[in-house]
């Protein structure tokens, strides 16, 4: 492996991402007295066994201790196929966060950058500035997929609505559920479909259908063209679904406070996650402790250029 360049994103400056899975991404730093800009594209990589995933890991130096620092930017279309097939327990289970970890900080720092691009657009028009035609079409769009009815830029309930909404989860606990959901990389619909948190569909011949599904049942279990796309999802039904409004009520009190956004904390929200309630919470909870996943809240993305 070749390594060309090496990019690295602080969480002090103002980057925008754009076209995250089908071609370059623009980082784009500005604070205040001047504009850079460079293309980088994440590497997508499709990983045909746990050893190849190994090799490349440890090609670029990503090993469980520096995972704590640092996760290179790529994107993977699936996980290892046969992670079922690792009879160390403790190796398989390093291997799936190692491969979750990306997908997870970059759905999130998308999040994390259409938050502050929308603080911004909310303070410039208090200030009396007019927005351009894209910024408030930005807005616009983001309301509508965050699913907030209203002007978020001329009512104050929705947005603060809207704030609430687009927010972050903390890695620990995608990282936890993904383990909970998939079977740490394992089961039929993560294989078949990188359907990592079982996410259904109501949309008939789109997803997957269950071996057990009751009769009369019309859902179907989702299909995703990558791990990314999956976590995508994922963090948007965690941000919009009435189902989780204590998760985003907790994580808007953490924020009022100025504390830290900690999974244990805002896995109290997910008692709808699960038929088992509190039990899954409880779940959730042993597993971020139990694989110490709070190591990764502050790992920074890494974008290199190289070739495998």
């Amino acid at each position: 492996m070749r390594l060309f360049a090496l990019w690295k994103i602080f969480p002090a400056t103002v980057f925008c991402l754009a076209a995250l899975m089908t071609g370059d991404i623009l980082l784009s730093r500005d604070d205040g007295n001047f504009r850079e800009e460079a293309l980088v594209r994440p590497k997508v990589v499709t990983l045909r066994s746990h050893e190849q995933a190994k090799n490349l890991f440890s090609a670029l130096n990503y090993n469980w201790k520096t995972a704590g620092e640092f996760a290179p930017s790529l994107l993977l279309t699936s996980l290892p196929p046969d992670l079922d097939r690792i009879s160390d327990v403790a190796e398989k289970k390093r291997i799936f966060f190692l491969a979750m970890l990306p997908a997870a900080l970059l759905a999130n720092q998308e999040i994390a950058l259409h938050r502050e691009r929308l603080i911004n657009l909310f303070r410039r028009f208090d200030e009396g500035v007019q927005l351009f035609e894209e910024e408030m079409e930005f807005v616009e769009i983001l309301a509508r997929d965050y699913k907030v009815s209203g002007d978020p830029l001329t009512s104050r309930e929705q947005r603060a609505s809207l704030l609430k909404r687009v927010d972050i989860i903390p890695p620990a606990l995608i990282l936890a559920q993904a383990a909970c959901e998939s079977g740490y990389g394992t089961s039929r619909f993560s294989k078949m479909g990188n359907n990592i948190f079982g996410e259904w569909s109501f949309v008939p011949g789109t997803g997957m259908v269950p071996k057990k599904r009751p009769e009369g049942a019309s859902y179907e279990v989702r299909r995703f063209n990558s791990l990314f796309e999956s976590v995508r999802s994922y963090l948007n039904n965690l941000n919009t679904h009435r189902a989780y409004a204590e998760l985003r009520d907790i994580r808007s009190r953490l924020r009022s406070k100025g504390a830290d956004l900690r999974g244990d904390k805002l896995a109290e929200g997910l008692r709808l996650y699960s038929t088992q309630r509190g039990r899954y919470v409880d779940h959730i909870r042993k597993i971020i402790h139990h694989n110490e996943l709070f190591r990764f809240s502050e790992t920074q993305l890494l974008f290199f250029r190289f070739q495998v």
